[in-house]
């Protein structure tokens, strides 16, 4: 009987987290739908100008064209993958930099001066520099979004590793862990929710990067897209290419926030909110 009514309890409250979850997402959207509205309403009432602000209807219809001429599905590709290999390949260099410059004391003073002078360089002002070296193709894009994710990562995992519990290492060393063991059960996890952080600002700042890099000598991509839309003064296209950028940057956001409620379940548990 007991058993009975503890399970009963138990489903009454998943479904009332399930129903609390529902109610605080169905808000995120109450403000953005009511800012269109608004947004509508003075287009059609002529209190804003079509040619300078297009309304949301007129924006729809664009990108329904854009989408059955196939122009934004290509240029969509082709932006995801830039994005997709510069972000990687950021992912990969800030993590081994933040673990070599993070574990060992030599390593920091070779690794962490250069790179903070590296940070403080305006990274869009190296486009043509990044012209001159490689061209017009794809590396100097895929770099830039390379060079704006990669300091977010270094920065949080290097943090997160430096503060790393002391205890932790002094029980890895008592149970005799060997250094890749150390690494793996005990600074990565101990570390990962910094990781985490700095993953979400890198990939807000990917897509910024990705937004400069499409609009020098690129050919295909969403910034090409719009730079060609500005030459016949096309706003409306503009303007769905700077809401597909929002939308895929909102869209990993939540991506990376669902890992991170599926990776960091002990911190969850344990009350804390990332």
């Amino acid at each position: 009987m007991a058993e009975s009514y503890s399970g009963h309890r138990a489903a009454q409250e998943l479904r009332i987290r399930q129903l609390r979850f529902v109610g605080r997402e169905s808000r995120r959207f109450l403000s953005p739908l009511l800012l269109l509205a608004i947004w509508q309403i003075a287009s059609v009432s002529g209190l804003v100008s079509a040619r300078i602000l297009p309304s949301p209807v007129q924006l729809a219809h664009t990108a329904w064209g854009l989408i059955k001429d196939g122009s934004l599905p290509t240029n969509l590709l082709v932006s995801l993958e830039r994005a997709s290999l510069g972000f990687a390949l950021a992912l990969v260099i800030g993590v081994t930099l933040a673990l070599i410059a993070g574990l060992s004391r030599l390593g920091e003073d070779i690794i962490d001066a250069p790179l903070q002078i590296l940070r403080t360089l305006p990274a869009l002002a190296l486009a043509p520099l990044f012209i001159l070296w490689f061209g017009i193709g794809e590396e100097p894009k895929i770099l830039l979004v390379l060079l704006g994710a990669l300091f977010p990562i270094y920065l949080n995992l290097h943090k997160g590793i430096r503060n790393i519990d002391p205890k932790l290492l002094e029980m890895a060393r008592t149970l005799a862990l060997s250094r890749v063991q150390t690494i793996m059960d005990v600074i990565l996890p101990g570390a990962l929710p910094d990781l985490l952080l700095g993953v979400r600002y890198a990939l807000g700042v990917a897509w910024l990067m990705l937004v400069v890099a499409e609009q020098v000598n690129a050919e295909s991509g969403i910034g090409h897209m719009m730079m060609d839309a500005e030459d016949f003064l096309r706003t409306d296209i503009i303007l769905v290419g700077l809401i597909v950028y929002g939308l895929l940057g909102l869209i990993s956001d939540r991506l990376v926030r669902a890992g991170e409620r599926w990776l960091l379940v002990w911190q969850m548990q344990g009350g804390t909110r990332v």
